[in-house]
């Protein structure tokens, strides 16, 4: 049976319906930015209209408020994420899989508040363009390499902090189509201070192109040490889709790590990464939270998960078939997921998948009735 979470008892909705008279007039906060929070305040309430749910086993009814399914939304990303990895287990490779993660400089962050399109376009490339470098040179592989890159902006105290997520199959396909395994030996793939200097170049080259930078921030950013990490190889394929579950589609903030909020500040946790990933709480002014929140809000059109090389969208569907042959392993079929995220079908009563909708709600709210008694769910 399919995992129903406990709902938290803080939100980051229920911080801006405490403030969104001020959050309209924020002189930090876009319009883009803006319509986003709305849609966030908005989910699963009367606002977006609903349905009154029944159970055909136990006869149990409830009403259920729709989603505002957008993508920075923590109540909304659980099924997303679901369909997205059901959707990837049929590309896995059955090779070993590294990853790697590209990091911004501070030195960035003000732009990329201003100009974030710019700033995470020239990441995407930078990042796959090394890897492309590397994989091309046959010292460390001679072979087209692929890549599936997950674009995360925040740091665990909501600070701006833009890094990729990189996924990268440890080997590549040849010229002559051959599989071509990457000489690791199982501890990186490519030597990542040699990878840093060669990211650096790319991205100070791919950000030119996109704005008219001037010479003091490149002169900045090239005295700057810039941080390529890699990790060691995941054990197993399979590991990899774990992996992906946990970094997809992930926001800023989750609603369970809020602990607690009152009139005027919001306390959530954190980990802190250079005390050995020790549990910590902050507090921050209520306004400061959902201004911190606003700057991981993506431009409007931005896609944050891309594909590249062997595992490039339009040329997967090739590559991927051939890699297998070439390994003598068929493609496995698809397993049947159990889901970890709220089931709109499930009856917590009977605990069967039983329950069907039997009437639409319009944006006024719920319908008045002395006949049923209606459980609320959010």
């Amino acid at each position: 049976l399919p995992v129903q979470k406990v709902k938290a008892r803080f939100e980051v909705a229920h911080v801006l319906k405490q403030h969104w008279a001020e959050v309209e007039k924020h002189p930090h906060i876009n319009s883009w930015q803006l319509r986003t929070l709305s849609a966030l305040k908005r989910c699963r309430t009367s606002d977006l209209g609903g349905h009154v749910d029944a159970c055909t086993e136990c006869g149990t009814m409830r009403i259920s408020y729709n989603s505002c399914r957008n993508r920075h939304c923590p109540k909304c990303q659980g099924k997303n994420r679901e369909n997205w990895i059901a959707k990837r287990e049929a590309e896995l490779l059955p090779v070993p899989y590294f990853h790697v993660v590209f990091t911004l400089p501070d030195t960035l962050n003000q732009l990329a508040m201003y100009q974030p399109k710019a700033v995470y376009d020239s990441l995407f490339e930078a990042s796959w363009k090394t890897i492309a470098c590397f994989a091309k040179d046959p010292k460390h592989l001679g072979a087209k390499a692929g890549m599936i890159a997950i674009l995360h902006t925040w740091g665990q105290t909501l600070s701006l902090h833009p890094h990729l997520h990189c996924i990268v199959p440890g080997g590549g396909l040849t010229k002559y189509r051959k599989w071509k395994t990457a000489k690791s030996k199982g501890k990186y793939l490519f030597p990542v201070k040699a990878m840093s200097k060669v990211f650096r170049a790319k991205y100070v080259k791919a950000l030119k192109s996109r704005i008219n930078s001037e010479n003091e921030l490149i002169n900045v950013l090239f005295q700057k040490e810039w941080v390529v990490y890699a990790k060691r190889p995941f054990g197993h394929p399979k590991a990899v889709l774990e992996y992906l579950g946990r970094y997809t589609h992930k926001v800023a903030i989750s609603n369970h790590r809020i602990l607690g909020m009152d009139q005027k500040q919001t306390t959530f946790s954190y980990k802190d990464y250079r005390q050995g990933a020790q549990k910590l709480e902050m507090k921050l002014d209520n306004l400061e939270f959902i201004r911190r929140f606003s700057m991981h809000i993506l431009p409007r059109g931005l896609v944050r998960i891309r594909h590249f090389g062997i595992l490039g969208s339009s040329s997967k569907l090739i590559t991927i078939p051939i890699i297998h042959q070439e390994l003598g392993i068929p493609i496995p079929e698809k397993e049947p997921r159990i889901l970890e995220t709220y089931n709109p079908r499930y009856c917590p009563c009977c605990q069967k998948e039983s329950i069907v909708s039997i009437q639409r709600l319009p944006k006024r709210g719920p319908p008045k009735s002395n006949l049923l008694t209606i459980t609320h769910t959010f």
